[in-house]
């Protein structure tokens, strides 16, 4: 999965500083973003539950977003796109709350701010191993 959060130019150069008033987003966002795909099933009514065999989420400043990739494998009947979505999801959202102080304009919108588009680039079904 891949995403991202589109933000100011000035605070990408905040975060690329370590000037971020709550800490480092980007190392926060990826812890945010494993735990979320570990609870998945709670948050989504109707997702199985998953034993996942390996996840990652990278969270990188990029030029004009903060840009996440967000993968997941598991052995299982049933596909882990939703794993990686939910991690992606909440990696961006835990991003967003730690930036948007940065954000904020005069009457505390966040005209620049946006995040999205979050997908699906790559889906691959392993087979499993014979006992």
């Amino acid at each position: 999965m891949v995403g991202e959060l589109k933000v100011s130019p000035a605070t990408l150069r905040a975060v690329r500083a370590g000037r971020v008033e709550k800490g480092d987003p980007l190392a926060t966002a990826e812890i945010a973003g494993l735990l979320a795909m570990k609870r998945t099933p709670e948050l989504v009514p109707h997702c199985h539950a998953v034993a996942l065999t390996a996840s990652a989420v990278e969270v990188r400043a990029g030029r004009g977003a903060l840009r996440v990739r967000a993968e997941a494998e598991a052995v299982d009947r049933t596909g882990v796109e939703m794993e990686a979505l939910v991690g992606a999801s909440v990696a961006l959202l835990t991003a967003w709350d730690m930036v948007k102080y940065l954000e904020k304009d005069a009457r505390g919108l966040y005209p620049r701010t946006s995040l999205g588009p979050i997908r699906v680039v790559r889906k691959q079904v392993a087979r499993r191993q014979e006992r």
